[in-house]
């Protein structure tokens, strides 16, 4: 391990993008974006079903100029706001920023509703030339049974700025703006969500209790205001995806946006609600671990022996460093260029978004990455989950806009796999006894909420949609989630009624529906990766940037069926909980300790 680090917490810097929202360069750039659109609008009398190749090739190429400059304006604007949400300037930009993407979406809105209209003969002809575009290309035409008229796609578009981007932004800022109060040990500490969380894992269990308390204490004082926002969100939803563009289900439109079959998606969460006794008997160990009876809904995250070994923010940097250079050099120093041009945020500040997120601006820029660094392990694991999907972004670097960021349920590959790498590393070289068996259970705690969590999240959104489609009121909302978590707890875990308020805290839920099911594919893909990692050694490297280097540029199927791997399977998906289950069964191995 390094023994010293150049590595600092700070603030990211948006250079990079432009130098300020009032610069002379970020006006330049819209301007010259608006004169590019304008160019583009000419270049509709050209589409017909004889034109040439190099005639399309040249139109596809500025509108990927277009996308390319509209993503940078935005992304400024974005990165702005969530470096500082209660920033009335930032605020103002994004929905400026939101307008724009609008206006450039319908002004070469004729683009794409013309290819999806296009006889399959000539489609097929120009796909067969597209070369990177390809892929692309082939997807847009699998809404064309979803797609509107030009008029109705442009009223929809500025009305979601207005709208549901304006309903996510409020809810946002509401939430962003909650101060969390915790008497510890006799003082009032004021917390952002993220320090309230770390309590979460305290090994002292008034501390874990006054946590969630407290935290649904504040988000059920606004539950009424925030399960409508959710209400409005899903109706919105349902109006469009459903009664407008006739998708079968509420699903059924993220599943297609994310190139995945709806029968996949259904096996997936089949196979984990089928295994939610695997995760309710690694919690009936735990409570014993803890000298408990039954566990609280408080203590699932609980550490099982005092270990609560703090990180500084340069030796976490130079722990995912190392992880990832032992397993390949070249994604060490991909994750070191975030780092090397000030692309990390990692501050705890109040206003600033919570959570972690990386985004990448364009393919042709290193990516943002924001956390929020408290010294704990699990805050280790969130910088090497971040860093992962930078390295996944920069692999695919060589593919064009369109065809570079990885579909969701393979965005999470490289996150998720660079931190089974850092639990190694971290396993490898921890000497302590207590630190190394709280990273075993911490690996079960991190695959409960990654995979068990967000699959009874993804069915909690399934009944909601049905349920609020039939008028269902906040509160009846809150009693279908206290059911979900009894289906998903059983008799392992005893369930408080704060709880009932969880819902309306899950900000993917209304920011991207039915998002989450992402993670449950991702996490369960990179179990059975990383077990072919295990088996095969080095050899196993290429396949996995092979993975990797794809990006978006085939369906998440076929890249994965190219890497072996057949995800219609239950047994597929089975096999990353037999993973978890052997890990399970070596902590029940072991001698729990007197009470």
């Amino acid at each position: 391990m390094t023994t010293s680090s150049p590595y600092r917490q700070g603030r990211w810097s948006l250079q990079d993008l432009f130098p300020a929202a009032d610069s002379p360069e970020f006006k330049q750039a819209q301007a010259a974006l608006n004169a590019k659109v304008e160019a583009f609008a000419e270049t509709r009398s050209q589409l017909t079903a004889d034109i040439s190749f190099a005639a399309f090739g040249k139109i596809v190429a500025q509108l990927e100029d277009i996308r390319e400059q509209g993503h940078r304006l935005y992304g400024f604007a974005g990165l702005w706001f969530t470096e500082d949400t209660q920033n009335q300037s930032a605020q103002g930009l994004q929905a400026q920023m939101q307008q724009l993407m609008a206006q450039l979406t319908n002004s070469t809105l004729f683009f794409s509703l013309w290819w999806k209209e296009l006889d399959d003969a000539n489609a097929q002809r120009l796909m067969d030339q597209a070369g990177d575009y390809r892929y692309w290309l082939e997807e847009m035409r699998h809404f064309k049974p979803h797609t509107l008229s030009e008029a109705e796609e442009k009223i929809i578009n500025i009305k979601d700025v207005t709208g549901v981007n304006a309903l996510i932004n409020l809810y946002d800022a509401f939430t962003n703006r909650y101060v969390f109060r915790v008497e510890i040990d006799g003082e009032i500490k004021e917390m952002t969500r993220g320090e309230l969380m770390v309590l979460a894992r305290s090994p002292r269990p008034e501390l874990r209790a006054a946590a969630y308390q407290e935290l649904y204490r504040v988000y059920g004082e606004d539950a009424p205001i925030l399960g409508q926002m959710y209400q409005t969100r899903v109706r919105d939803w349902g109006n469009e995806q459903i009664d407008l563009r006739q998708y079968q289900s509420p699903i059924a439109a993220r599943n297609l946006q994310n190139d995945i079959p709806d029968d996949v998606v259904d096996t997936l969460l089949s196979v984990a609600a089928d295994n939610s006794g695997l995760f309710q008997r690694f919690f009936q160990l735990k409570a014993r671990w803890l000298g408990m009876e039954k566990l609280r809904r408080y203590d699932i995250y609980a550490p099982v022996v005092a270990a609560d070994k703090p990180y500084s923010f340069a030796t976490a940097a130079d722990m995912v460093f190392d992880a990832f250079g032992e397993f390949d050099p070249q994604i060490a120093h991909l994750a070191q260029r975030v780092f090397i041009e000030n692309h990390l945020d990692s501050e705890v500040r109040h206003g600033k978004r919570g959570g972690a997120f990386c985004w990448t601006v364009s393919p042709r820029l290193t990516p943002w990455v924001l956390v929020n660094y408290q010294g704990k392990a699990n805050d280790v694991s969130t910088l090497a989950h971040e860093l992962g999907h930078a390295v996944h972004s920069m692999l695919a670097a060589h593919h064009s806009v369109f065809t570079h960021h990885a579909s969701l349920p393979l965005a999470e590959t490289a996150s998720t796999f660079g931190e089974m790498l850092l639990v190694d590393r971290l396993l490898a070289t921890e000497s302590d006894d207590n630190v190394r068996r709280d990273i075993l259970f911490s690996q079960v705690d991190d695959a409960y909420a990654t995979i068990m969590r967000q699959a009874y999240f993804a069915l909690f959104e399934k009944e909601a949609h049905a349920k609020i489609a039939q008028g269902a009121s906040v509160d009846e909302l809150a009693q279908a989630y206290m059911q979900n978590l009894q289906d998903q707890f059983g008799d392992a875990v005893e369930i408080s009624d704060e709880f009932r308020w969880e819902w309306v805290s899950i900000p993917h839920i209304y920011r991207v529906p039915f998002y989450v099911y992402a993670y449950v594919f991702g996490q369960l893909l990179v179990l059975a990766l990383y077990q072919q990692y295990k088996e095969e050694g080095a050899a196993f490297i290429p396949r996995y940037r092979q993975i990797l280097t794809a990006g978006g540029s085939a369906s998440p199927q076929q890249i994965l069926e190219d890497a072996g791997i057949d995800i219609r399977r239950r047994t597929f998906w089975q096999g990353g909980f037999d993973v978890i289950a052997e890990l399970v069964a070596q902590l029940e191995s072991l001698p729990v300790p007197a009470a």
